[in-house]
């Protein structure tokens, strides 16, 4: 059963709350779009999910149903209940302005950093330095010589992944506004957010 939906557009984002056992599915409604995921303990926004504490307590890049992701104390946040594409990132962090000036020379570009900025400070939470996300559909490679690329995303249209919450959270979500590389398979489009 759904309590709450969004159709978040493209290149936008989204904060909401999280109650702890409630189910956050994220469907990519037309397929190959990553979507940007943060993550804060309700009762201390210090406490934040962490891609490299998640990957140190799981020892692998790769989840799958059943696997927690885990804050910046090593506390359970989220558990993956579903996941119908497999592959996801926790190493890249979210993009920026800055980023779009100096891989492709433009300037106030729109960017996952302003948007999870956006969502978080609705309910505030200060802009941190950068955000460091968990990067549903994201398709990094890493090469055995230690080259990584990223790749496009294997989602498919109405592909989704389904969390739960271990805690009460308050959630951020950006569609990421890459269109210039394969990232987003060089086209933004919208996500959905519904809770169940």
């Amino acid at each position: 059963m759904t309590t709450n939906q969004w159709l978040i557009p493209a290149m936008q984002g989204l904060g909401f709350t999280l109650a702890k056992g409630q189910i956050v599915r994220v469907t990519d409604v037309e397929g190959e779009q990553v979507v940007d995921f943060v993550a804060y303990r309700s009762e201390d926004t210090n406490e934040r999910l962490d891609p490299t504490i998640t990957m140190d307590a799981l020892r692998k890049m790769n989840v799958q149903p059943g696997d927690i992701i885990y804050s910046s104390k090593y506390t359970p946040m989220l558990t993956v209940v579903t996941d119908q594409v497999g592959k996801h990132d926790f190493i890249n962090s979210a993009c920026r302005p800055e980023m779009y000036q100096f891989l492709y020379d433009k300037k106030d570009h729109a960017s996952c950093y302003n948007n999870l900025n956006l969502a978080i400070g609705g309910f505030g939470i200060p802009a941190p330095e950068q955000h460091y996300p968990f990067n549903l559909f994201m398709n990094t490679v890493i090469h055995p010589d230690g080259q990584i690329t990223v790749e496009r995303p294997l989602s498919r249209a109405g592909d989704y992944i389904e969390l739960r919450a271990e805690d009460d959270l308050i959630i951020g979500v950006s569609a990421c506004p890459t269109s210039e590389s394969v990232c987003n398979g060089f086209h933004c489009t919208p996500i959905l957010i519904e809770i169940r």
